[in-house]
């Protein structure tokens, strides 16, 4: 990435931003025309947006923006773009892997193995995705996507999205989210964490589900009343896929850990970032994320429309 960034251009690269006063960071900031930002940067000070000197652009490499750039420099009309939709066949990758290992109840065929055990064991559940209801809560690019994938087992799926019109071929509408949770027996999650999503799958929600029940989230975990979710999955009336949680860690004595009903990736089962073993050596082409940063900036520096611009509605709904 580095070496792809040098053939763009003048490349500084700030090494521990973080230890830098506002005052600095703000001025180093003014003092070139591209920002690259990403994971573990310092925080873009919200003076930029009052004065940007020699500032053009700011190209966030990765998803998430408003935890390192304020909403007041968008709105100052400085161009900020971030991956767009470059994760969203990863993330619904994760979706899927997780869906699959839950339904086929892995984990818990795995350990029974590994303690001795062979063929059919009568205590683990299984299932198959034909016929089956799935409900899927959101139905942005990576939904798009994910529906892409399960489509060809042949469930019966539904969406709840308000926002989304038309919904994508095959795919009935659930008016409410206690319609989706009432006719499923399969939810994933892909809805942006918002003030509308934040803690909107209730206790109330999840009792609706019939026994045995299969949760998938590769969104965020404060979409759920995570209390209320934990205590279904500690009496094993259903069964889950969470790559993340809130906050997005479980600490290591946790008893969740040990419940054959759940499968925990600490987001980490849709990281775009891991390439095939390379023995050592650098990987040997971009990944998908950091080729639409070089993309950008190459529009930028050719006077091109950028890709994946972010705007006031965006920002807020982006997580």
């Amino acid at each position: 990435m580095i070496e792809a960034l040098r053939k763009l251009g003048e490349l500084e690269i700030v090494e521990n931003g973080g230890d830098l006063m506002p005052a600095g960071i703000a001025a180093r900031i003014r003092g070139c025309r591209v920002l690259v930002t990403s994971w573990g940067s310092a925080r873009v000070p919200d003076e930029i947006a009052q004065d940007r000197g020699h500032l053009e652009y700011i190209c966030h490499m990765t998803g998430t923006v408003r935890e390192f750039i304020p909403l007041a420099v968008i709105e100052a009309g400085i161009p900020v773009t971030n991956w767009g939709d470059a994760i969203a066949l990863s993330v619904a990758e994760g979706a899927m892997t997780l869906l699959l290992a839950v339904l086929k109840d892995l984990r818990h065929h795995i350990r029974f193995i590994a303690e001795g055990g062979w063929k059919r064991d009568e205590t683990s559940y299984g299932g198959s995705l034909e016929g089956t209801p799935v409900g899927i809560y959101g139905c942005g690019v990576i939904a798009r996507r994910f529906i892409e994938m399960i489509r060809p087992f042949g469930p019966r799926l539904t969406v709840f999205d308000p926002y989304v019109d038309p919904l994508p071929e095959g795919c009935a509408r659930a008016r409410s989210l206690e319609e989706l949770f009432e006719g499923s027996q399969i939810i994933v999650v892909h809805a942006g964490l918002t003030d509308e999503t934040r803690g909107s799958i209730t206790a109330d929600l999840l009792a609706r589900l019939p026994n045995d029940a299969v949760i998938i989230n590769t969104a965020r975990g404060a979409i759920f009343d995570q209390a209320a979710l934990f205590r279904e999955l500690e009496s094993g009336r259903l069964r889950a896929g969470l790559d993340v949680l809130e906050p997005d860690f479980l600490p290591a004595d946790h008893p969740a850990r040990r419940w054959d009903n759940v499968i925990f990736t600490a987001h980490q089962v849709s990281n775009p970032v891991l390439r095939w073993p390379t023995d050592g050596q650098p990987p040997a082409e971009l990944a998908s994320f950091q080729k639409v940063c070089i993309e950008n900036i190459r529009r930028y520096l050719a006077g091109e429309p950028l890709l994946f611009i972010m705007d006031r509605t965006r920002y807020l709904r982006s997580t």
